[in-house]
């Protein structure tokens, strides 16, 4: 498969707080690829830094072969119709409807081209494909927490994307629902045929959805590879995260900070 999107030699602080030193990461067009790391290392960050939301220190990303660092606000807007993202809390509008929150992406980049029968529709075929059909009516707060991330989701395909980019899609779900939204993943993986990418500290669901996989430590890359490859790993970084043996240092300082 092509190369979809790279980052080479990308750098990233906040202030004093060095997130990337030299991040360097090929995604293929088309592929399931997860990102792994401890809580702090910058896995969100990486999402933000491709849409144009957080700029590069240093380094280069590539999008489809066009240089995401050097894009105008308006060349960026472009890029985010072709490349959608589940935030971590759905990050509902709590003021809008189901279906108002599902057409915003659409109300944001085609307006001008799709008429509010063709948005009404587009909402319904979302809502349908994360098993929520029939509820545009409802507000976000008769939702429960697993219903609110499939509409986040919702919202998200709406717009067709050809990257879809979850943030910790499983954080604060139970098993059942856990297993919904990954089962969902790998379906709209299918279905929709798109690039996805996925952040997560959840090896279940790493392992589960996954062609290939990447591990944040040390504002750097340390492994990448199948989900075969990371269980057969003898680097004791990558084994002592899958087993949860130990937290790693970025998890270290980070608790101390918070203590």
């Amino acid at each position: 498969m092509e190369t979809l999107i790279r980052f080479s030699g990308v750098k990233k602080s906040f202030g004093e707080k060095v997130i990337y030193n030299g991040l360097d990461l090929s995604i293929r067009r088309g592929e399931a690829f997860t990102i792994l790391g401890g809580s702090g290392v910058g896995k969100s960050v990486m999402l933000k830094m491709l849409i144009g939301l957080l700029q590069a220190d240093a380094g280069s990303i590539v999008f489809d072969g066009a240089e995401i660092t050097q894009m105008s606000e308006a060349e960026l807007s472009q890029v985010r119709r072709r490349i959608a993202m589940l935030f971590q809390s759905g990050a509902l509008f709590d003021s809008l409807t189901v279906g108002e929150n599902v057409a915003y992406g659409l109300e944001e980049h085609f307006r001008e081209e799709m008429s509010r029968a063709e948005m009404d529709d587009r909402v319904a075929w979302a809502l349908g494909l994360v098993g929520l059909p029939g509820i545009e009516d409802m507000r976000p707060s008769d939702l429960s927490g697993g219903m609110r991330k499939r509409v986040g989701l919702a919202r998200a395909i709406a717009v067709q994307p050809e990257v879809l980019l979850y943030d910790e899609p499983t954080t604060g779900l139970d098993p059942v629902n856990t297993a919904r939204v990954n089962h969902m993943i790998t379906g709209l993986q299918a279905k929709l045929k798109i690039t996805s990418i996925v952040v997560t500290h959840d090896m279940g669901s790493a392992f589960s959805i996954s062609d290939r996989l990447a591990m944040v430590h040390g504002g750097r890359i340390i492994a990448c590879g199948t989900p075969e490859e990371f269980k057969g790993s003898d680097d004791a970084r990558v084994t002592d995260f899958i087993v949860g043996r130990a937290p790693v240092q970025e998890d270290v300082e980070t608790l101390l900070r918070s203590g």
